[in-house]
């Protein structure tokens, strides 16, 4: 069954409205880079490299999406600056499902831009890591509604034991989406709780666990000892858990977000990312970016305070949305 159920018309609205910042921001500037041009020229693609860089897209995946226009300019011969926002939409997509298909998990790929759960005879464990502020207890507790509105039955673990505040928080939302969590006192050992969590989900044929973890900005080391110990300890449980590894990255701080990515991938097997506070900036474009640069799906992105602002990434509405003048 698709996770979230189709794109409806209410999706898409929340979609254009929480990327509302972002498409007229960039399309401001788009508007500057072709203005008195009837082609793609030179002069065309070093403006649209400027656009693409300060709308937070990135270096890199701008200097991939500026060759593949050149590549077209040359081909085609003559392209009109009017089909120029046609050109890009699907260059951007093409790149984005380059990069699902390069994601090495296999059970989290997109099919008809959606996301289905794999058949399995245990529990769906999903280790969520991210820095404090990024929106990763919201996100979990918005991922928990979304589940269980699907029809799954869901366990929250909360093993980020280094803050009082976040476990609290944590069960705030377990309550508010009315879903059960495991969790131990202030200090206690983050291992401790997700094997816990993992007993209990595994003797109740829980559907879906989503554990969170500590938030620190540490020692890479550290931070990959940690994770790595927390993974080992839950496998004595479930042998293939985690199944995802959700890496949460707040889009407002656009290109920090890719610095933040930098720090996880290497500490542990990321292999979804979620993308939060996309309302709330013009920094839009970052989710291209860190797509492109680590080759890892963006499976989730946050739209808006609501409960029901949490979307499943579908690449073409997003782009679309982006896109939309």
């Amino acid at each position: 069954m698709g996770l979230f159920g189709i794109f409806s018309k209410e999706k898409k609205e929340q979609l254009d409205k929480g990327l509302e910042k972002s498409k007229e921001s960039f399309f401001s500037k788009f508007s500057r880079a072709v203005v008195g041009k009837s082609k793609i020229d030179a002069e065309v693609l070093d403006n649209l490299e400027e656009v693409l860089i300060s709308s937070d897209v990135g270096v890199d995946t701008t200097l991939k999406i500026i060759k593949k226009l050149e590549e077209r300019v040359a081909r085609d011969k003559y392209i009109n600056t009017s089909e120029l926002n046609s050109i890009m939409k699907q260059e951007i997509a093409d790149l984005l499902t380059k990069n699902e298909n390069n994601n090495g998990s296999g059970d989290t790929l997109a099919t008809s831009d959606n996301y289905v759960l794999p058949e399995t005879d245990n529990p769906y464990v999903i280790l969520v890591v991210g820095v404090n502020g990024v929106g990763k207890t919201t996100t979990i507790g918005k991922l928990a509604y979304q589940f269980k509105k699907a029809g799954k039955t869901v366990l929250i673990g909360a093993a980020d034991t280094f803050r009082a505040a976040a476990i609290e928080q944590l069960e705030i939302w377990a309550k508010r989406v009315d879903v059960p969590i495991v969790m131990q006192k202030m200090g206690s050992d983050p291992g401790a709780v997700a094997f816990d969590t993992l007993e209990s989900a595994k003797a109740k044929n829980t559907d879906v666990v989503i554990i969170d973890t500590a938030g620190r900005l540490h020692n890479k080391i550290n931070l990959m000892k940690e994770l790595s110990r927390i993974k080992n300890i839950m496998q004595k449980v479930i042998p293939d858990a985690p199944q995802e590894v959700l890496l949460v990255l707040d889009g407002s701080i656009g290109q920090n977000a890719i610095e933040q990515a930098k720090q996880f991938t290497a500490a542990t097997e990321v292999n979804a990312l979620a993308v939060t506070k996309l309302d709330g900036t013009a920094k839009g474009g970052v989710v291209i970016g860190v797509s492109d640069q680590f080759q890892i799906p963006v499976k989730y992105i946050g739209v808006g305070e609501k409960i029901e602002d949490l979307q499943v990434f579908r690449k073409n509405e997003f782009v679309d949305s982006l896109f939309q003048n």
